[in-house]
């Protein structure tokens, strides 16, 4: 096992991977931004170093300063969490060629998997079902038109190269497709560098579930119960269960014996998720491969009782998996809410601010990931995520109303937060009877600010603002720091 691991990350991920390395007894190097010189990460880990700048782009995401860290302080392997650099093939192939290891799947890997198209083309050696649509990138009118027809509409065009809703668009009729293509193009030239674009028949009021997968060194490959992630707003989730309950134990097999043929035939080592979408008929379709830990991995940890970063490690070390197939099967039930700096009645528009009061709930079933603490600055430079409550129960509606409880007690003001929109969504009939689909904000959210909520704002002011539409009682400041 490695000795010294350093994380080429920030926030509750880093967090989280630094309490794995500290329970095996490996020492943990962070890396920090100037915007991150007072995080939590930096203080938890056993080592430090500065990597300059306040933006991604002068930091994180500058593969030498990363390498010349690790080499710096001996660190053995480099663990990239999610996001950043973690699905560069050139970052992971530039870790081995420097004689470290990089705790993912092969550069091969992630480049045959993290692009849409390559990935399409893999499933379908692979047998992997996939909605109908090009299997590499259209680039001309004609090319989209054909396509459209022969599939009919609605269709959806997708950027190639990258994820999270961007160089997508929805096309219900043929007048629409040269806007829509263009726009695609436009956005994912912007986003990834890359305009690439491919067609595929959208599947309307879909579920979106995922497969989280881990293969070793030795041929061996695992699939986990699935995870249900259908309450997005554009396009990038909010709130996941373990299991969904629209999955049967028939469809929790089929889809994880699809999810196993595919990175098997990629050669797939170390933890993977691929995402289908499923139909009301029970059908489903392949979307994508993240070729890295997920945001949700928790919610799988808490409904298996397996440590996923551990995992990662012993797979990276070269360790053979001793998790029997046979052991995942889902115990009790999970959610996860992501708790992210947005105003959720203002269109989710990210939101600043340093906390200036924190109470993150407690209890055996409770567990938060958070890079939260008093005097914590939510600024413009990286994403909005800042913290996940993980709430586990013996069956769903148990997990229901322990996760209603939670965020009743997560008192924080300082900037607006997702908490009132996953206590709406988690307390609503959709969500409660488990008949829901990705299009839930679109049909179910109510943006208004309440009424009582309103008159409380006009009279107390901003401050207000950031306690009360967070459904939390104004409190004063407090001079303690929480620690994670």
């Amino acid at each position: 096992m490695f000795k010294k691991v350093l994380i080429a990350n920030r926030g509750e991920i880093a967090l989280r991977v630094i309490r794995t390395c500290k329970r095996m007894g490996i020492t943990t190097v962070a890396v920090y931004s100037e915007a991150d010189v007072r995080s939590l990460h930096v203080q938890e880990a056993d080592e430090a170093i500065a990597i300059g700048g306040y933006t991604p782009r002068e930091s994180y995401l500058v593969m030498e300063k990363i390498l010349d860290a690790a080499k710096k302080t001996g660190a053995e392997a480099i663990h990239p969490g999610y996001g950043f650099l973690s699905e560069n093939s050139h970052f992971a192939q530039a870790v081995v060629d420097a004689g470290m290891v990089f705790i993912g799947p092969s550069p091969h890997a992630i480049e045959l998997l993290g692009d849409k198209t390559a990935a399409r083309a893999l499933a379908e050696q692979a047998h992997v079902p996939f909605a109908a649509g090009s299997t590499g990138a259209v680039s001309s009118l004609e090319e989209v038109r054909e396509y459209a027809t022969n599939i009919g509409y609605p269709v959806i065009l997708k950027a190639a190269a990258g994820g999270g809703g961007k160089g997508m668009r929805v096309v219900d009729r043929e007048e629409d497709l040269a806007d829509a293509l263009r726009s695609a193009q436009g956005e994912a030239l912007t986003a990834f560098n890359d305009d690439r674009v491919f067609i595929e028949k959208y599947i309307v009021y879909p579920r979106h579930i995922e497969i989280q997968i881990i293969g070793d060194a030795h041929g061996n490959v695992l699939y986990f119960p699935e995870r249900e992630c259908s309450i997005q707003r554009r396009h990038q989730k909010v709130i996941e269960e373990s299991p969904s309950s629209a999955v049967t134990p028939e469809i929790r097999r089929a889809m994880g014996e699809a999810a196993s043929r595919l990175v098997m035939a990629a050669g797939y080592q170390n933890a993977g998720t691929i995402e289908f979408l499923l139909d009301a008929s029970g059908k489903f379709y392949f979307m994508e491969v993240n070729t890295r830990l997920q945001v949700e991995h928790p919610v799988t940890e808490a409904v298996t009782g397996v440590d996923l970063v551990e995992q990662q490690l012993r797979v990276a070390a070269g360790e053979t998996l001793e998790i029997r197939q046979e052991d995942l099967v889902p115990h009790g039930h999970a959610i996860e809410c992501r708790i992210c700096a947005e105003d959720v009645y203002n269109g989710f528009f990210p939101d600043t601010g340093v906390v200036s009061y924190l109470s993150q709930p407690q209890g055996d079933h409770v567990r938060n990931d958070s890079a939260l603490y008093v005097g914590f600055e939510c600024s413009v430079h990286y994403d909005p995520m800042v913290a996940k409550l993980i709430v586990w129960g013996e069956d769903r509606n148990q997990a229901i109303e322990r996760s209603l409880e939670a965020l009743d007690h997560y008192h924080m003001a300082g900037f607006n937060t997702t908490i009132p929109f996953c206590r709406q969504v988690i307390n609503s009939e959709p969500f409660r009877s488990g008949n829901y689909s990705t299009f839930y904000v679109q049909e179910h959210w109510h943006s208004e600010v309440p009424a009582e909520v309103q008159s409380l704002i006009a009279a107390a002011g901003t401050y207000a603002r950031h306690s009360l539409v967070n459904r939390r009682k104004p409190v004063f400041p407090q001079a303690s720091r929480w620690k994670a």
